[in-house]
C-alpha cells in the first residue's frame, strides 16, 4: 500500500482487506525509514493518530461511509491543527492552535486521520523548503535537490511513500512548482472556493471573519488525479458568513472522453527560456493528444498575453506584501517610489492605483473566458525547470540555470503566474522525466469554477497516455 492512491487505499479500507489502525501504522513506519533524509514530515502526532485509527476502524463496522474514512494524511505546517504549533517556519514559542483550520476541519469530517504535518519554506516565500525552525527538506529524487516550495515538506511526503493525500497552498506556485518536482499531482482550486480560514502566520490574529487573501488558494496533492476529485468535493464550498446562504455547486467537467478535448499547448514564455526536456516533453504529449483525436493548438495569441499577466501578478502581489510590513519600512517605501522606484511604487500604490489594476484584471479575465470558449484547456509547463540544487544564498543573489543559462532565481514563476490574477483552476500532472531521471510536471490551466474539467483531463491523461505517479528510486 506504500505508494497506492489514496483512492485505492479507501477501497481496501472499504473491502476489509486493510484496517485503518494498520494504514497509520505503515504510515508512521515508513516516516521513520525514511523522514530522516527528507525532513518532510517536521511535527508528528502519532498517538492521536493511532487513536483516531482504532475510532475509525470501529465507525466503519458501524457502518459509516465517509469519504475518507480511515485514511492517513498530513497537512502543510502553515495550517493549524488544534493541538499543534502554527510557525510558518519561524523561531520563538508558538502556542498550540485551539482550532483546526476550516479545511483541516472538513478532511477530518470526512474520517481522514492527521498524522502531523509537513515543512514550508520561511513564512512560505519561496520556491524552496527551508527554514530556521525546522531545516531543510530535500528532493526524493535526489537528495541534493529542492523539493521546491513552499508545499515541499508536503510534494515529498506524497512522493516518498509516506502518504497518499496532503494538503498545501499556492499563490507563486507553492502547489505547483513541488508537485512537478517531485512528480505528483496538484490542484489549485479556483480562487475562493476552499476556504482559508486558519491558514495564517503565527502572529496573525484568529477570527470567525477572516479576509480572503489576494490571489492565494489551498488545494489537495496527491498521487492520482481521483484523489485530487475526492479531495477537492470535501474541501470546496463557502465558509462563514457565506455558508449561511450559499452553496457551491461545481460544473461537471466539459468532456468524458480524451478525444472530445480541445486543448492548446504553450511553451514559450516571453520572460523565461524554458528547458529543452520539458518542451520536448510537453511537444511528445500534445502529438499524443492529437493522435487520440483531440483538437490542438499551439498559438500563443489564443491566450491573454503572458508578459501582461505576469506583471498584473507582481503588482497586486507587492501591493498586497505592502500592507504588512512595519510602519518604518512602509515610509521608507514610499518615499523610494516618490523618487521613482517601481518595485516601491507598487507595494505602495493608492487605492486608486489598485482598483484600476483590479479593473485591468477583470479585462484579463474576460480574454480568458474568450479563451475557454474555444479551447478546454491549458496545457503548459510548471516551472522552467526541474529540481534544482539547494541554495541558501540570499534570494536576490541566486541564479537559476536553464540549459546553461543563467537567469534571475525570481523568474522561477513566470509560468505558475498565468493562471493567478484571475483565479482559474490548475490540476499539475507529472508528465515525464529528463535526461537526469528528475519528474517533468505540467500544468492544466481550466475555464473559472470548472475545476472539475483540469482534473478530469489530468485523469485521462494518467489512464490512457501514462502520465502517471512514479515513486522515485528512495533508498531508506
Amino acid at each position: 500500500m506504500r505508494h497506492e492512491s489514496a483512492t485505492n487505499q479507501l477501497k481496501a479500507l472499504q473491502s476489509g482487506n486493510v484496517g485503518s489502525a494498520e494504514l497509520v501504522e505503515r504510515a508512521i513506519e515508513r516516516i521513520r525509514q525514511v523522514d530522516g533524509a527528507l525532513n518532510a514530515v517536521v511535527v508528528r502526532d502519532f498517538d492521536r493518530a493511532r487513536e483516531a485509527g482504532r475510532a475509525a476502524d470501529q465507525a466503519r463496522r458501524r457502518g459509516d461511509d465517509r469519504p475518507l474514512l480511515g485514511l492517513p494524511m498530513t497537512v502543510k505546517e502553515a495550517f493549524d491543527v488544534a493541538g499543534l504549533p502554527t510557525t510558518w517556519g519561524l523561531l520563538g514559542n508558538h502556542s498550540a492552535a485551539t482550532t483546526d483550520a476550516v479545511v483541516v476541519e472538513r478532511l477530518r469530517s470526512a474520517g481522514a486521520i492527521v498524522l502531523g504535518k509537513t515543512n514550508v519554506a520561511t513564512m512560505l516565500a519561496d520556491w524552496q523548503t527551508a527554514n530556521p525552525a525546522y531545516g531543510v527538506t530535500n528532493n526524493p529524487w535526489d537528495m541534493r535537490r529542492t523539493p521546491g516550495g513552499s508545499s515541499g515538506g508536503s510534494a515529498a511526503a506524497v512522493a516518498s511513500g509516506i502518504t497518499a493525500l496532503e494538503l498545501g497552498s499556492d499563490l507563486a506556485g507553492s502547489l505547483r512548482i513541488p508537485a512537478a518536482f517531485c512528480g505528483v499531482f496538484a490542484h489549485r482550486p479556483s480562487q475562493g472556493t476552499v476556504p482559508m480560514r486558519g491558514f495564517a502566520p503565527p502572529m496573525a490574529p484568529r477570527m470567525r471573519y477572516m479576509q480572503a487573501v489576494d490571489q492565494a488558494a489551498v488545494g489537495p496533492l496527491a498521487r492520482s488525479a481521483a484523489d485530487l476529485r475526492l479531495a477537492l468535493d470535501v474541501l470546496a464550498g463557502p465558509d462563514v458568513p457565506a455558508s449561511t446562504g450559499l452553496k457551491l455547486s461545481l460544473l461537471p467537467p466539459r468532456h468524458t472522453e480524451l478525444r472530445a478535448y480541445r486543448v492548446l499547448v504553450l511553451d514559450e514564455h516571453p520572460l523565461i527560456p524554458t528547458a529543452g526536456a520539458i518542451r520536448e516533453a510537453l511537444q511528445g504529449l500534445a502529438e499524443r493528444l492529437a493522435n487520440a483525436g483531440c483538437r490542438v493548438g499551439r498559438e500563443t495569441r489564443e491566450a491573454p498575453d503572458l508578459k501582461d499577466l505576469n506583471e498584473t501578478f507582481t503588482s497586486l502581489l507587492m501591493a498586497f506584501m505592502g500592507v504588512d510590513v512595519p510602519d518604518e519600512e512602509y515610509a521608507a517605501a514610499a518615499e523610494a517610489a516618490r523618487h521613482g522606484d517601481w518595485t516601491q511604487q507598487r507595494m505602495t500604490m493608492s487605492h486608486r492605483d489598485w482598483m484600476h489594476l483590479d479593473r485591468h484584471r477583470l479585462a484579463l479575465a474576460e480574454q480568458w473566458s474568450r479563451t475557454f470558449a474555444r479551447w478546454d484547456a491549458v496545457l503548459c509547463p510548471a516551472a522552467p525547470c526541474t529540481a534544482f540544487a539547494h541554495d541558501a544564498g540570499p534570494f536576490g543573489e541566486r541564479t537559476l540555470s536553464v540549459d546553461g543559462e543563467e537567469l534571475g532565481y525570481a523568474k522561477l514563476p513566470c509560468w505558475t503566474t498565468l493562471a493567478v490574477p484571475t483565479g482559474l483552476p490548475v490540476t499539475t500532472v507529472p508528465i515525464g522525466v529528463d535526461a537526469a531521471g528528475l519528474p517533468i510536471g505540467a500544468q492544466l490551466i481550466g475555464p473559472f469554477m470548472e475545476d472539475h474539467t483540469p482534473i478530469a483531463l489530468a485523469g485521462l491523461l494518467e489512464q490512457q497516455l501514462g502520465c502517471s505517479f512514479c515513486p522515485p528510486p528512495l533508498d531508506p
